[in-house]
């Protein structure tokens, strides 16, 4: 099946930054104010972020590829599957505690050949998991049975697609048990309802949405689709009819990267076949489709060194087999490469035989050759059964209606039902008393030091002066406006214009627009009236903004989350934030202008204007001394107010991952006092405070 890639229209929102809007405002950019050439090091300028971010990912590869060629005893291998599976349970923010499933058989269905009964959980209290459970024929197959676990891939029919049901099917009619059920934001899971009531917002857009908050927090939100996971494992190992050391887990697309995840994080997934997912984030997926919904992305996971393929060798030697299709969007050459150096590994522990890979000349997607393959899989490791299967052309496979669970066909219309974003708002109410103890507690110094290390900001002193290159200038009646570009590291060049006012000078200003450096830059605009009032003003793109922005981006929906969803994932998977970077470009810009400017050493006041008040009072509170003042012009009220609107615009790279664990906006809008001047706050769907 295709990779769906749903909108958020229908919110009924009030949007207010639209695509067209960023669109316009980009193309507006007159041609007289562009600093950078159309080619540099890098190619286009456009180009400059992701060129800059794959040079590490690159650097990333070989520290990977050198771990694991010295990793060559059984203990050394113990020793890494232990410290990546921790890693990995941290970054996607540890998992809650065990509560009572309270579980539900709403329905039953007899079908030819197996048996199906409707079950209702409970992952967390009040949070359902539907799913359906395909039971073998006890006259033909007695129990108990060995178990299945199936994670459905983004299709929004979800247990009921006919692939993901015709699979549970497969097995059953064959003498195992499977598990079938729905994701967070499909089938009958949707998490989010529209403002006229309707259930709309699914699938990818939904994962990302939900991801966006549990950035904040430190989590992500595979830790919900896991952890549903896991307990829908409870639920089989409760049962007398299924024999509890023995499951698997098996899924596609989407439904890979659950059992990819859950395989190497639950030492009970006995047996497994994820399909169509496993390549490589240091291969071809990255450059080609980029990085793809949240669940996909773990924190720092490139910089720590957990590739695909570490997903299969920190389960190693379990029975592990990988489902591959030659026109997969998913390389196939980079999901061999990956399953050629897990079965090395498994090699290196006396067991190469339980690592391997099926592959078919089809596109993605749960097809007729996977699921035999699949089901073949199974039987081998966990019935000690090794038999050709296929699928019969007539096989019984329930519809729609007949899978559905819920009354209504959602969960979150159940009585006082709790949706992932309810979670959220629990977890950000107890982040917030959190902070309240340790900012009662923690010294200034010891506070903006953790800021600092969470945004990933170096001190000042190891940040190096910016070489300058003067591109021209312009001038006009009364001032005259030098172009320049500071490069502030390898890789990484500010375009900036400098407006510098005839006769004496009465202060300096670093301005700073999420559009660029031209949005305001026009005659008769805030830039010229601050520069008639006698001021320098030094107006810079900010990494990956003005003409360094990226365009067409796909996959993360601009409204939402921004224009550059891409390139903030890249940073992301290597444990980088765009706050962080583009608040040394600010440090960097405010003592170029502070040292060599006149009046010479006298502090500038920075102006930030949209979610660039972001890293601005990130680099003001590390490094007060660069400034006199600082004017923030429809600054973000909140982080927290992000989580607690559920659906929100705030952009992707106006996070930090686990800030809220540490600070708020509002945190460091205090630690600046009155130094700090706020016009028109907006809230995180863009409406005015």
């Amino acid at each position: 099946m295709k990779r769906y890639r749903t909108g958020l229209l229908g919110l009924g929102l009030g949007l207010v930054w639209t695509v067209g809007l960023m669109s316009a405002c980009l193309a507006a950019e007159d041609d007289a104010y562009r600093v950078l050439k159309e080619q540099e090091s890098f190619g286009t300028p456009a180009e400059m972020m992701s060129h800059y971010l794959f040079t590490q990912i690159e650097q990333a590869e070989q520290a990977w590829k050198e771990g694991y060629e010295a990793r060559k005893t059984p203990e050394a291998i113990q020793q890494y599957q232990q410290r990546l599976q921790a890693e990995f349970i941290e970054r996607i923010g540890g998992f809650p505690e065990r509560t009572p499933l309270n579980p539900q058989v709403v329905g039953t269905l007899d079908r030819r050949g197996y048996r199906v009964e409707k079950i209702i959980f409970e992952s967390q209290p009040r949070h359902f998991v539907t799913a359906a459970l395909f039971l073998p024929d006890a006259d033909h197959f007695p129990p108990p049975y060995p178990g299945v676990l199936v994670p459905c891939g983004h299709s929004n029919d979800a247990k009921a697609y006919r692939n993901y049901a015709g699979y549970g099917a497969l097995l059953a009619v064959n003498g195992l048990a499977a598990l079938v059920f729905d994701p967070i934001d499909q089938g009958e899971r949707h998490q989010w309802q529209d403002a006229d009531g309707k259930f709309t917002l699914w699938g990818t857009a939904a994962h990302s949405m939900v991801g966006k908050s549990c950035i904040l927090m430190g989590w992500n939100t595979a830790r919900y689709e896991v952890w549903d996971a896991m307990r829908a494992v409870d639920y089989l190992q409760s049962r007398p009819d299924i024999i509890p050391e023995k499951i698997g887990c098996s899924g596609i697309s989407g439904g890979g990267t659950q059992t990819a995840y859950l395989m190497a994080l639950d030492p009970r997934i006995h047996t497994a076949a994820p399909g169509c997912y496993i390549c490589s984030l240091f291969g071809k997926l990255l450059k080609t489709d980029g990085p793809q919904d949240a669940e996909q992305n773990i924190f720092g996971q490139l910089a720590l060194g957990m590739d695909h393929a570490d997903y299969c060798m920190m389960r190693a030697p379990r029975p592990t087999l990988l489902l591959t299709a030659t026109r997969d969007f998913f390389d196939i050459e980079d999901a061999w490469v990956s399953f050629r150096m897990a079965k090395r590994l498994y090699g290196r522990l006396g067991y190469p035989e339980r690592m391997e890979l099926a592959e078919t000349d089809e596109q993605h997607g749960f097809t007729k050759q996977l699921r035999e393959a699949s089901v073949r899989w199974m039987l081998r490791w966990l019935a000690d059964r090794d038999e050709v299967v296929f699928e019969a052309d007539n096989l019984d496979v329930p519809g729609k209606a007949d899978l559905q669970c819920t009354p209504q066909g959602e969960v979150m219309l159940l009585p006082d039902a709790r949706s992932v974003y309810d979670l959220n708002r629990d977890q950000a109410a107890a982040l917030a008393e959190q902070r309240k103890r340790l900012w009662s507690e923690t010294s200034r110094d010891e506070l903006i030091g953790r800021i600092a290390r969470l945004a990933g900001i170096r001190p000042l002193g190891e940040l190096p002066p910016p070489k300058i290159e003067a591109r021209g200038s312009l001038e006009r009646p009364g001032y005259r406006v030098q172009k320049l570009v500071l490069q502030v590291e390898p890789g990484i060049l500010l375009p900036a214009l400098l407006f510098v006012p005839e006769g004496a000078t009465q202060g300096k200003v670093l301005y700073l627009h999420e559009q660029g450096k031209a949005a305001d830059a026009a005659p008769g605009g805030s830039i010229e009236s601050l520069v008639r009032s006698g001021k320098i003003v030094l107006a810079v793109d900010l990494r990956g903004t003005g003409e360094t922005q990226r365009t067409g981006q796909r996959y993360f929906d601009p409204q939402y989350h921004g224009p550059d969803g891409q390139d903030f994932y890249l940073a992301y998977l290597l444990g980088r934030t765009h706050v962080g970077m583009r608040a040394e470009d600010i440090m960097v810009c405010a003592r170029w202008l502070q040292e060599t400017q006149s009046p010479q050493n006298a502090a500038p006041e920075w102006i930030a204007v949209g979610h660039l008040g972001i890293p601005t009072l990130h680099a003001a509170v590390v490094s007060p001394n660069l400034l006199e003042r600082v004017t923030l012009v429809r600054p973000f009220v909140s982080w927290t107010n992000a989580v607690e609107l559920g659906v929100n615009m705030l952009p992707l790279v106006a996070t930090v991952h686990g800030a809220l664990r540490v600070y708020d906006l509002p945190d460091l809008a205090g630690l600046l006092g009155d130094r700090l001047q706020m016009i028109d706050p907006h809230d995180a769907v863009n409406q005015r405070q």
